[in-house]
Protein backbone atom coordinates (compact mmCIF):
# COMPACT_ATOMS: atom_id res chain seq x y z
CA UNK A 1 0.00 0.00 0.00
CA UNK A 2 1.28 3.47 -0.89
CA UNK A 3 2.45 5.49 2.09
CA UNK A 4 3.37 9.15 2.32
CA UNK A 5 5.04 11.07 5.10
CA UNK A 6 3.53 14.10 6.79
CA UNK A 7 3.92 15.80 10.15
CA UNK A 8 1.89 16.06 13.29
CA UNK A 9 2.24 18.15 16.41
CA UNK A 10 3.20 16.62 19.75
CA UNK A 11 2.07 18.08 23.10
CA UNK A 12 5.46 19.69 23.66
CA UNK A 13 5.21 21.59 20.43
CA UNK A 14 7.64 19.61 18.32
CA UNK A 15 6.92 18.12 14.93
CA UNK A 16 7.11 14.40 14.44
CA UNK A 17 7.09 12.35 11.29
CA UNK A 18 4.16 10.07 10.65
CA UNK A 19 3.32 7.85 7.76
CA UNK A 20 -0.06 8.07 6.07
CA UNK A 21 -1.60 5.31 4.00
CA UNK A 22 -3.47 6.00 0.78
CA UNK A 23 -6.91 5.70 2.48
CA UNK A 24 -5.79 8.13 5.20
CA UNK A 25 -4.62 10.65 2.62
CA UNK A 26 -7.84 10.33 0.64
CA UNK A 27 -9.88 10.87 3.81
CA UNK A 28 -7.84 13.97 4.64
CA UNK A 29 -8.32 15.30 1.13
CA UNK A 30 -12.03 14.43 0.85
CA UNK A 31 -13.32 17.77 2.12
CA UNK A 32 -10.81 19.67 0.01
CA UNK A 33 -11.83 17.83 -3.15
CA UNK A 34 -15.49 18.36 -2.34
CA UNK A 35 -14.84 22.07 -1.92
CA UNK A 36 -13.03 22.17 -5.26
CA UNK A 37 -15.89 20.25 -6.84
CA UNK A 38 -18.44 22.77 -5.55
CA UNK A 39 -16.43 25.76 -6.77
CA UNK A 40 -15.79 24.36 -10.25
CA UNK A 41 -19.33 23.01 -10.57
CA UNK A 42 -20.78 26.39 -9.66
CA UNK A 43 -18.41 28.13 -12.08
CA UNK A 44 -19.19 25.92 -15.07
CA UNK A 45 -22.87 25.45 -14.32
CA UNK A 46 -23.61 28.90 -15.75
CA UNK A 47 -21.79 28.32 -19.06
CA UNK A 48 -24.75 26.74 -20.86
CA UNK A 49 -27.20 29.00 -19.04
CA UNK A 50 -25.41 32.24 -19.99
CA UNK A 51 -27.13 32.79 -23.35
CA UNK A 52 -30.49 32.56 -21.55
CA UNK A 53 -29.29 34.62 -18.56
CA UNK A 54 -27.95 37.46 -20.73
CA UNK A 55 -31.09 37.41 -22.85
CA UNK A 56 -33.39 37.62 -19.78
CA UNK A 57 -31.33 40.39 -18.18
CA UNK A 58 -31.10 42.39 -21.42
CA UNK A 59 -27.34 42.08 -21.77
CA UNK A 60 -25.02 42.20 -24.78
CA UNK A 61 -22.08 40.15 -26.05
CA UNK A 62 -19.88 42.43 -23.94
CA UNK A 63 -21.99 41.58 -20.87
CA UNK A 64 -21.71 37.89 -21.74
CA UNK A 65 -17.92 38.17 -21.76
CA UNK A 66 -17.81 40.24 -18.57
CA UNK A 67 -19.89 37.75 -16.57
CA UNK A 68 -17.07 35.28 -17.21
CA UNK A 69 -14.20 37.77 -17.05
CA UNK A 70 -15.30 39.34 -13.75
CA UNK A 71 -14.88 36.05 -11.89
CA UNK A 72 -11.56 35.38 -13.61
CA UNK A 73 -10.35 38.89 -12.82
CA UNK A 74 -11.03 38.69 -9.09
CA UNK A 75 -9.75 35.11 -8.97
CA UNK A 76 -6.51 36.19 -10.65
CA UNK A 77 -5.98 39.22 -8.43
CA UNK A 78 -6.77 37.30 -5.22
CA UNK A 79 -4.70 34.18 -5.91
CA UNK A 80 -1.28 35.55 -4.84
CA UNK A 81 -2.81 36.93 -1.63
CA UNK A 82 -4.34 33.56 -0.73
CA UNK A 83 -1.00 31.91 -1.42
CA UNK A 84 0.86 34.29 0.87
CA UNK A 85 -1.77 33.96 3.63
CA UNK A 86 -1.38 30.18 3.47
CA UNK A 87 2.30 30.60 4.36
CA UNK A 88 1.30 32.57 7.47
CA UNK A 89 -1.99 31.18 8.78
CA UNK A 90 -4.09 28.01 9.02
CA UNK A 91 -4.57 26.52 5.57
CA UNK A 92 -7.77 24.76 6.59
CA UNK A 93 -9.31 27.95 7.96
CA UNK A 94 -8.44 29.78 4.74
CA UNK A 95 -10.08 27.04 2.64
CA UNK A 96 -13.23 27.35 4.77
CA UNK A 97 -13.23 31.15 4.49
CA UNK A 98 -12.88 30.96 0.70
CA UNK A 99 -15.82 28.52 0.57
CA UNK A 100 -18.00 30.87 2.64
CA UNK A 101 -17.10 33.83 0.40
CA UNK A 102 -18.01 31.80 -2.65
CA UNK A 103 -21.36 30.68 -1.23
CA UNK A 104 -22.33 34.26 -0.34
CA UNK A 105 -21.48 35.42 -3.86
CA UNK A 106 -23.49 32.58 -5.38
CA UNK A 107 -26.62 33.22 -3.32
CA UNK A 108 -26.72 36.93 -4.17
CA UNK A 109 -25.89 36.20 -7.83
CA UNK A 110 -29.07 34.12 -8.03
CA UNK A 111 -31.05 37.23 -7.06
CA UNK A 112 -29.55 39.42 -9.79
CA UNK A 113 -31.92 41.84 -11.50
CA UNK A 114 -29.50 43.11 -14.15
CA UNK A 115 -26.15 42.24 -15.64
CA UNK A 116 -24.34 44.82 -13.49
CA UNK A 117 -25.48 43.13 -10.29
CA UNK A 118 -24.61 39.71 -11.68
CA UNK A 119 -21.11 40.84 -12.67
CA UNK A 120 -20.51 42.29 -9.18
CA UNK A 121 -21.53 38.98 -7.61
CA UNK A 122 -19.23 37.12 -9.96
CA UNK A 123 -16.37 39.23 -8.60
CA UNK A 124 -17.17 37.95 -5.09
CA UNK A 125 -17.40 34.39 -6.39
CA UNK A 126 -14.02 34.76 -8.07
CA UNK A 127 -12.35 35.76 -4.80
CA UNK A 128 -13.57 32.52 -3.24
CA UNK A 129 -12.58 30.42 -6.24
CA UNK A 130 -9.12 31.98 -6.21
CA UNK A 131 -8.68 30.76 -2.66
CA UNK A 132 -9.85 27.24 -3.39
CA UNK A 133 -7.75 26.94 -6.57
CA UNK A 134 -4.54 28.05 -4.90
CA UNK A 135 -5.08 26.36 -1.54
CA UNK A 136 -5.97 22.95 -2.98
CA UNK A 137 -2.48 22.59 -4.47
CA UNK A 138 -0.83 24.08 -1.37
CA UNK A 139 -2.57 21.75 1.08
CA UNK A 140 -1.65 18.73 -1.02
CA UNK A 141 1.97 19.85 -1.14
CA UNK A 142 2.04 20.22 2.65
CA UNK A 143 0.84 16.63 3.10
CA UNK A 144 2.30 14.65 0.22
CA UNK A 145 5.78 14.35 -1.27
CA UNK A 146 6.30 15.49 -4.89
CA UNK A 147 6.89 11.88 -5.98
CA UNK A 148 3.52 10.78 -4.60
CA UNK A 149 1.81 14.07 -5.42
CA UNK A 150 1.52 13.28 -9.12
CA UNK A 151 -1.01 10.58 -8.28
CA UNK A 152 -3.14 12.85 -6.13
CA UNK A 153 -2.82 15.76 -8.55
CA UNK A 154 -4.34 13.36 -11.06
CA UNK A 155 -7.26 12.79 -8.72
CA UNK A 156 -7.66 16.53 -8.35
CA UNK A 157 -7.63 16.81 -12.14
CA UNK A 158 -10.30 14.12 -12.31
CA UNK A 159 -12.47 16.08 -9.85
CA UNK A 160 -11.93 19.12 -12.07
CA UNK A 161 -13.03 17.13 -15.14
CA UNK A 162 -16.15 15.66 -13.52
CA UNK A 163 -17.22 19.06 -12.17
CA UNK A 164 -16.49 20.70 -15.50
CA UNK A 165 -18.69 18.27 -17.45
CA UNK A 166 -21.27 17.97 -14.67
CA UNK A 167 -21.68 21.73 -14.36
CA UNK A 168 -22.84 22.46 -17.91
CA UNK A 169 -25.05 19.37 -17.92
CA UNK A 170 -26.71 20.29 -14.64
CA UNK A 171 -26.94 23.93 -15.68
CA UNK A 172 -28.61 22.95 -18.93
CA UNK A 173 -31.17 20.76 -17.17
CA UNK A 174 -31.95 23.47 -14.60
CA UNK A 175 -32.29 26.14 -17.30
CA UNK A 176 -34.57 23.93 -19.40
CA UNK A 177 -36.78 23.07 -16.38
CA UNK A 178 -39.53 25.70 -16.24
CA UNK A 179 -40.23 25.42 -12.50
CA UNK A 180 -36.56 25.97 -11.67
CA UNK A 181 -34.98 28.41 -14.14
CA UNK A 182 -31.42 29.70 -14.44
CA UNK A 183 -31.36 31.34 -10.99
CA UNK A 184 -31.13 27.90 -9.42
CA UNK A 185 -27.78 27.45 -11.17
CA UNK A 186 -26.39 29.70 -8.44
CA UNK A 187 -28.30 28.10 -5.57
CA UNK A 188 -27.69 24.42 -6.27
CA UNK A 189 -24.09 24.40 -5.01
CA UNK A 190 -24.91 25.84 -1.58
CA UNK A 191 -25.86 22.52 0.15
CA UNK A 192 -22.70 20.87 -1.23
CA UNK A 193 -20.59 23.75 0.06
CA UNK A 194 -22.05 23.37 3.55
CA UNK A 195 -21.27 19.64 3.46
CA UNK A 196 -17.73 20.46 2.30
CA UNK A 197 -17.26 22.82 5.27
CA UNK A 198 -18.34 20.11 7.72
CA UNK A 199 -16.17 17.43 6.10
CA UNK A 200 -13.15 19.77 6.06
CA UNK A 201 -13.57 20.46 9.76
CA UNK A 202 -13.63 16.74 10.58
CA UNK A 203 -10.99 15.35 8.21
CA UNK A 204 -8.31 17.93 7.41
CA UNK A 205 -5.68 18.42 10.12
CA UNK A 206 -2.43 20.21 9.34
CA UNK A 207 0.28 21.74 11.51
CA UNK A 208 0.14 25.53 11.38
CA UNK A 209 3.35 27.48 10.86
CA UNK A 210 2.80 31.05 12.02
CA UNK A 211 5.30 33.79 11.37
CA UNK A 212 5.29 37.20 13.00
CA UNK A 213 5.17 39.22 9.77
CA UNK A 214 2.73 41.57 8.08
CA UNK A 215 0.87 40.75 4.89
CA UNK A 216 2.07 42.82 1.93
CA UNK A 217 -1.22 44.63 1.35
CA UNK A 218 0.37 47.33 -0.83
CA UNK A 219 1.78 44.69 -3.15
CA UNK A 220 -1.62 43.00 -3.32
CA UNK A 221 -3.29 46.32 -4.17
CA UNK A 222 -0.79 47.15 -6.92
CA UNK A 223 -0.95 43.76 -8.66
CA UNK A 224 -4.76 43.79 -8.45
CA UNK A 225 -4.90 47.30 -9.95
CA UNK A 226 -2.51 46.42 -12.77
CA UNK A 227 -4.45 43.28 -13.72
CA UNK A 228 -7.82 45.04 -13.45
CA UNK A 229 -6.80 47.92 -15.73
CA UNK A 230 -5.41 45.51 -18.28
CA UNK A 231 -8.56 43.40 -18.38
CA UNK A 232 -10.93 46.38 -18.50
CA UNK A 233 -8.99 47.73 -21.46
CA UNK A 234 -9.00 44.41 -23.34
CA UNK A 235 -12.72 43.90 -22.77
CA UNK A 236 -13.85 47.37 -23.84
CA UNK A 237 -11.39 48.08 -26.67
CA UNK A 238 -12.99 47.93 -30.10
CA UNK A 239 -16.45 48.31 -28.54
CA UNK A 240 -16.65 51.33 -26.23
CA UNK A 241 -13.60 52.95 -27.85
CA UNK A 242 -11.07 52.25 -30.59
CA UNK A 243 -8.03 50.05 -30.02
CA UNK A 244 -5.83 53.05 -30.76
CA UNK A 245 -7.28 55.81 -28.56
CA UNK A 246 -6.51 57.88 -25.47
CA UNK A 247 -8.39 55.36 -23.34
CA UNK A 248 -6.07 52.62 -24.57
CA UNK A 249 -2.96 54.62 -23.79
CA UNK A 250 -4.31 55.62 -20.37
CA UNK A 251 -5.25 52.09 -19.30
CA UNK A 252 -2.23 50.26 -20.69
CA UNK A 253 0.07 52.99 -19.41
CA UNK A 254 -1.58 52.81 -16.00
CA UNK A 255 -1.23 49.01 -15.93
CA UNK A 256 2.47 49.27 -16.80
CA UNK A 257 3.09 51.92 -14.12
CA UNK A 258 1.26 49.87 -11.46
CA UNK A 259 3.18 46.78 -12.56
CA UNK A 260 6.52 48.56 -12.21
CA UNK A 261 5.53 49.92 -8.80
CA UNK A 262 4.57 46.38 -7.79
CA UNK A 263 8.02 45.10 -8.76
CA UNK A 264 9.64 47.98 -6.83
CA UNK A 265 7.54 47.32 -3.71
CA UNK A 266 8.12 43.56 -3.86
CA UNK A 267 11.87 44.01 -4.20
CA UNK A 268 11.93 46.00 -0.93
CA UNK A 269 9.22 44.22 1.08
CA UNK A 270 10.41 42.15 4.04
CA UNK A 271 7.84 39.46 3.20
CA UNK A 272 6.56 40.10 -0.35
CA UNK A 273 3.31 38.66 -1.64
CA UNK A 274 5.24 37.25 -4.62
CA UNK A 275 8.93 36.76 -3.75
CA UNK A 276 10.75 37.96 -6.87
CA UNK A 277 13.68 35.69 -6.08
CA UNK A 278 11.48 32.75 -7.10
CA UNK A 279 11.86 33.82 -10.72
CA UNK A 280 15.62 33.30 -10.54
CA UNK A 281 14.71 29.65 -10.82
CA UNK A 282 14.36 28.84 -14.52
CA UNK A 283 11.76 26.11 -13.96
CA UNK A 284 9.45 28.45 -12.03
CA UNK A 285 9.80 31.23 -14.62
CA UNK A 286 9.15 28.91 -17.57
CA UNK A 287 6.29 27.06 -15.85
CA UNK A 288 4.61 30.37 -14.94
CA UNK A 289 4.87 31.65 -18.53
CA UNK A 290 3.58 28.32 -19.90
CA UNK A 291 0.65 28.44 -17.45
CA UNK A 292 -0.27 31.87 -18.81
CA UNK A 293 -0.77 30.42 -22.28
CA UNK A 294 -2.42 27.22 -21.02
CA UNK A 295 -4.95 29.41 -19.21
CA UNK A 296 -5.95 31.04 -22.49
CA UNK A 297 -6.57 27.63 -24.04
CA UNK A 298 -8.40 26.20 -21.03
CA UNK A 299 -10.90 29.00 -20.51
CA UNK A 300 -11.53 29.65 -24.21
CA UNK A 301 -12.68 26.05 -24.55
CA UNK A 302 -15.07 26.11 -21.61
CA UNK A 303 -16.52 29.56 -22.34
CA UNK A 304 -17.16 29.64 -26.08
CA UNK A 305 -18.39 26.10 -26.71
CA UNK A 306 -21.77 26.92 -25.14
CA UNK A 307 -22.26 29.75 -27.64
CA UNK A 308 -21.20 27.52 -30.50
CA UNK A 309 -23.65 24.72 -29.75
CA UNK A 310 -26.57 26.96 -28.78
CA UNK A 311 -26.19 29.84 -31.24
CA UNK A 312 -24.49 28.14 -34.18
CA UNK A 313 -26.26 24.77 -34.01
CA UNK A 314 -29.51 25.62 -32.18
CA UNK A 315 -29.04 23.06 -29.39
CA UNK A 316 -30.67 23.31 -25.98
CA UNK A 317 -28.58 24.14 -22.90
CA UNK A 318 -28.83 20.49 -21.77
CA UNK A 319 -27.68 19.07 -25.09
CA UNK A 320 -24.97 21.71 -25.29
CA UNK A 321 -23.49 20.27 -22.10
CA UNK A 322 -23.75 16.72 -23.41
CA UNK A 323 -21.91 17.60 -26.59
CA UNK A 324 -18.81 18.82 -24.71
CA UNK A 325 -18.24 15.43 -23.04
CA UNK A 326 -15.39 14.42 -25.41
CA UNK A 327 -13.22 17.32 -24.23
CA UNK A 328 -13.89 16.69 -20.55
CA UNK A 329 -13.45 12.94 -21.05
CA UNK A 330 -10.02 13.58 -22.54
CA UNK A 331 -9.10 15.85 -19.62
CA UNK A 332 -10.29 13.24 -17.11
CA UNK A 333 -8.34 10.38 -18.68
CA UNK A 334 -5.08 12.26 -19.23
CA UNK A 335 -4.95 13.96 -15.81
CA UNK A 336 -5.63 10.69 -13.97
CA UNK A 337 -3.31 8.56 -16.12
CA UNK A 338 -0.44 11.05 -16.10
CA UNK A 339 -0.64 11.38 -12.31
CA UNK A 340 -0.45 7.62 -11.82
CA UNK A 341 2.50 7.17 -14.19
CA UNK A 342 4.41 10.16 -12.77
CA UNK A 343 4.11 8.69 -9.27
CA UNK A 344 5.57 5.38 -10.49
CA UNK A 345 8.38 6.81 -12.63
CA UNK A 346 9.12 10.23 -11.12
CA UNK A 347 9.31 11.62 -14.68
CA UNK A 348 7.00 14.47 -15.67
CA UNK A 349 8.48 16.51 -18.54
CA UNK A 350 7.37 14.15 -21.32
CA UNK A 351 3.77 14.64 -20.24
CA UNK A 352 4.10 18.42 -20.55
CA UNK A 353 5.58 18.14 -24.04
CA UNK A 354 3.03 15.63 -25.33
CA UNK A 355 0.26 17.68 -23.72
CA UNK A 356 1.50 20.80 -25.53
CA UNK A 357 1.49 19.00 -28.86
CA UNK A 358 -2.06 17.66 -28.37
CA UNK A 359 -3.37 21.01 -27.13
CA UNK A 360 -1.90 22.88 -30.10
CA UNK A 361 -3.29 20.33 -32.54
CA UNK A 362 -6.73 20.32 -30.90
CA UNK A 363 -7.11 24.10 -30.93
CA UNK A 364 -5.78 24.35 -34.47
CA UNK A 365 -8.35 21.83 -35.68
CA UNK A 366 -11.11 23.58 -33.71
CA UNK A 367 -10.14 26.68 -35.68
CA UNK A 368 -11.79 25.04 -38.70
CA UNK A 369 -15.22 24.97 -36.97
CA UNK A 370 -18.26 26.07 -38.91
CA UNK A 371 -21.93 25.79 -38.03
CA UNK A 372 -22.32 22.70 -40.23
CA UNK A 373 -19.09 20.88 -39.27
CA UNK A 374 -19.88 17.17 -38.65
CA UNK A 375 -20.08 16.51 -34.93
CA UNK A 376 -17.73 13.53 -35.01
CA UNK A 377 -15.01 15.87 -36.30
CA UNK A 378 -15.73 18.29 -33.46
CA UNK A 379 -15.65 15.43 -30.91
CA UNK A 380 -12.16 14.37 -32.02
CA UNK A 381 -10.89 17.96 -31.88
CA UNK A 382 -12.35 18.44 -28.39
CA UNK A 383 -10.88 15.16 -27.14
CA UNK A 384 -7.40 16.19 -28.33
CA UNK A 385 -7.77 19.54 -26.56
CA UNK A 386 -8.92 17.87 -23.33
CA UNK A 387 -6.07 15.35 -23.39
CA UNK A 388 -3.56 18.17 -23.77
CA UNK A 389 -5.04 20.25 -20.94
CA UNK A 390 -5.11 17.28 -18.58
CA UNK A 391 -1.42 16.62 -19.12
CA UNK A 392 -0.33 20.21 -18.60
CA UNK A 393 -2.45 21.91 -15.92
CA UNK A 394 -1.56 20.02 -12.76
CA UNK A 395 1.93 19.02 -13.84
CA UNK A 396 3.12 22.60 -14.31
CA UNK A 397 2.21 23.23 -10.67
CA UNK A 398 3.94 19.98 -9.65
CA UNK A 399 7.16 20.97 -11.44
CA UNK A 400 7.15 24.31 -9.61
CA UNK A 401 6.42 22.90 -6.15
CA UNK A 402 9.32 20.48 -6.58
CA UNK A 403 11.72 23.45 -6.79
CA UNK A 404 10.96 25.51 -3.69
CA UNK A 405 11.65 25.53 0.03
CA UNK A 406 8.73 24.97 2.47
CA UNK A 407 8.35 28.65 3.42
CA UNK A 408 7.79 29.57 -0.24
CA UNK A 409 5.44 26.70 -1.11
CA UNK A 410 2.24 28.73 -0.94
CA UNK A 411 3.64 31.69 -2.83
CA UNK A 412 5.20 29.51 -5.55
CA UNK A 413 2.05 27.42 -6.04
CA UNK A 414 -0.12 30.52 -6.24
CA UNK A 415 2.23 32.12 -8.78
CA UNK A 416 1.58 29.35 -11.32
CA UNK A 417 -2.16 29.42 -10.58
CA UNK A 418 -2.08 33.23 -10.85
CA UNK A 419 -0.55 33.17 -14.32
CA UNK A 420 -3.00 30.50 -15.48
CA UNK A 421 -5.92 32.60 -14.23
CA UNK A 422 -4.41 35.73 -15.76
CA UNK A 423 -4.10 33.97 -19.10
CA UNK A 424 -7.70 32.84 -18.88
CA UNK A 425 -8.97 36.31 -17.97
CA UNK A 426 -7.00 38.10 -20.68
CA UNK A 427 -7.80 35.35 -23.18
CA UNK A 428 -11.54 35.39 -22.56
CA UNK A 429 -11.62 39.19 -22.70
CA UNK A 430 -9.56 39.48 -25.87
CA UNK A 431 -11.12 36.50 -27.63
CA UNK A 432 -14.60 37.64 -26.60
CA UNK A 433 -13.91 41.03 -28.21
CA UNK A 434 -12.60 39.27 -31.32
CA UNK A 435 -15.66 37.07 -31.50
CA UNK A 436 -18.10 39.99 -31.11
CA UNK A 437 -16.32 41.84 -33.93
CA UNK A 438 -16.17 38.78 -36.18
CA UNK A 439 -19.81 37.79 -35.63
CA UNK A 440 -21.01 41.32 -36.41
CA UNK A 441 -19.00 41.33 -39.62
CA UNK A 442 -20.18 37.88 -40.70
CA UNK A 443 -23.83 38.77 -40.01
CA UNK A 444 -23.55 41.95 -42.10
CA UNK A 445 -21.92 40.04 -44.95
CA UNK A 446 -24.58 37.33 -44.81
CA UNK A 447 -27.48 39.77 -44.79
CA UNK A 448 -25.96 41.76 -47.64
CA UNK A 449 -25.76 38.57 -49.67
CA UNK A 450 -29.47 37.96 -49.07
CA UNK A 451 -30.46 41.40 -50.34
CA UNK A 452 -31.95 44.64 -48.93
CA UNK A 453 -35.21 43.03 -47.76
CA UNK A 454 -33.34 40.44 -45.65
CA UNK A 455 -31.15 43.15 -44.18
CA UNK A 456 -34.26 45.06 -43.13
CA UNK A 457 -35.78 41.94 -41.55
CA UNK A 458 -32.59 41.25 -39.63
CA UNK A 459 -32.25 44.77 -38.25
CA UNK A 460 -32.74 44.71 -34.48
CA UNK A 461 -32.71 40.94 -34.27
CA UNK A 462 -29.03 40.36 -34.71
CA UNK A 463 -27.30 43.49 -33.43
CA UNK A 464 -25.73 44.12 -29.99
CA UNK A 465 -27.55 41.51 -27.90
CA UNK A 466 -27.60 37.72 -27.80
CA UNK A 467 -30.14 36.66 -30.46
CA UNK A 468 -33.13 34.40 -29.87
CA UNK A 469 -32.84 32.04 -32.83
CA UNK A 470 -36.45 30.84 -32.56
CA UNK A 471 -37.72 34.38 -33.27
CA UNK A 472 -35.67 34.87 -36.44
CA UNK A 473 -36.94 34.15 -39.97
CA UNK A 474 -35.37 30.99 -41.41
CA UNK A 475 -32.94 32.65 -43.88
CA UNK A 476 -31.72 35.13 -41.27
CA UNK A 477 -31.41 32.40 -38.67
CA UNK A 478 -29.08 30.53 -41.00
CA UNK A 479 -26.99 33.68 -41.42
CA UNK A 480 -26.74 34.15 -37.64
CA UNK A 481 -25.89 30.49 -37.03
CA UNK A 482 -23.23 30.63 -39.71
CA UNK A 483 -21.81 33.83 -38.21
CA UNK A 484 -21.52 32.36 -34.72
CA UNK A 485 -20.07 29.11 -36.05
CA UNK A 486 -17.40 30.96 -38.02
CA UNK A 487 -16.78 33.42 -35.17
CA UNK A 488 -16.15 30.67 -32.59
CA UNK A 489 -13.88 28.91 -35.08
CA UNK A 490 -11.86 32.12 -35.37
CA UNK A 491 -11.55 32.27 -31.57
CA UNK A 492 -9.94 28.82 -31.44
CA UNK A 493 -7.72 29.65 -34.40
CA UNK A 494 -6.38 32.68 -32.53
CA UNK A 495 -5.93 30.59 -29.36
CA UNK A 496 -3.88 27.86 -31.07
CA UNK A 497 -0.60 29.87 -31.25
CA UNK A 498 -0.73 30.41 -27.49
CA UNK A 499 -0.75 26.64 -26.97
CA UNK A 500 2.27 26.40 -29.30
CA UNK A 501 4.07 29.00 -27.16
CA UNK A 502 3.29 26.95 -24.03
CA UNK A 503 4.79 23.89 -25.77
CA UNK A 504 7.96 25.75 -26.70
CA UNK A 505 8.39 26.98 -23.13
CA UNK A 506 7.95 23.45 -21.77
CA UNK A 507 10.73 22.20 -24.05
CA UNK A 508 13.19 24.41 -22.16
CA UNK A 509 12.10 23.29 -18.67
CA UNK A 510 14.81 21.12 -17.15
CA UNK A 511 13.45 17.93 -15.62
CA UNK A 512 14.41 17.55 -11.95
CA UNK A 513 13.72 14.27 -10.18
CA UNK A 514 10.71 14.51 -7.90
CA UNK A 515 11.51 14.63 -4.20
CA UNK A 516 10.39 11.81 -1.96
CA UNK A 517 9.94 14.03 1.11
CA UNK A 518 7.00 16.27 1.95
CA UNK A 519 7.42 20.03 2.26
CA UNK A 520 7.55 19.66 6.03
CA UNK A 521 10.69 17.50 5.72
CA UNK A 522 12.53 19.59 3.14
CA UNK A 523 15.22 21.82 4.64
CA UNK A 524 14.20 25.45 4.44
CA UNK A 525 16.47 27.10 1.93
CA UNK A 526 15.89 30.14 -0.20
CA UNK A 527 17.60 30.78 -3.49
CA UNK A 528 19.42 33.67 -1.86
CA UNK A 529 20.36 33.29 1.82
CA UNK A 530 19.94 37.01 2.30
CA UNK A 531 16.31 36.70 1.30
CA UNK A 532 15.51 33.74 3.50
CA UNK A 533 13.35 34.10 6.55
CA UNK A 534 13.51 31.85 9.58
CA UNK A 535 9.98 30.90 10.59
CA UNK A 536 9.09 30.46 14.20
CA UNK A 537 7.05 27.27 14.08
CA UNK A 538 4.00 27.03 16.23
CA UNK A 539 2.52 23.63 15.34
CA UNK A 540 -1.14 23.26 16.05
CA UNK A 541 -4.03 21.27 14.72
CA UNK A 542 -6.18 23.46 12.55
Amino acid sequence: MTRSETTSATPDGTSTSTSMTHPQIMKALSGLMLGMFVAILSSTIVSNALPQIISDLGGTQSSYTWVVTAALLSMTAATPLWGKLSDLFSKKLLVQISLVIYVLGSVVAGMSQNTGMLIACRVVQGIGVGGLSALAQIVMAAMISPRERGRYSGYLGAVFAVATVGGPLLGGVITDTEWLGWRWCFYVGVPFAIIALIVLQRTLHLPVVRRDVKVDWLGAFLISGAVSLLLIWVTQAGDSYEWISWQTWAMTGGAVVLGLLFVLVESRASDPIIPLRLFRNQTISLASAASLFVGIAMFSGTVFFSQFFQLARGESPTMSGMLTIPMIGGLFVSSTLSGQVITKTGKWKAWLVVGGVLLTAGLGLLGTLRYDTPYWHIAIYMALTGLGLGMMMQNLVLATQNQVAPEDLGAASSVVTFFRSLGGAVGVSALGAVMAHQVTGYVKDGLTALGPKAAALGHGGTGGGIPDLDKLPAPIRTVVESAYGHGVGDVFLYAAPTALLALLLCLFIKEVALKSKTAAHTPAAASDPADATTPAEVPSKA
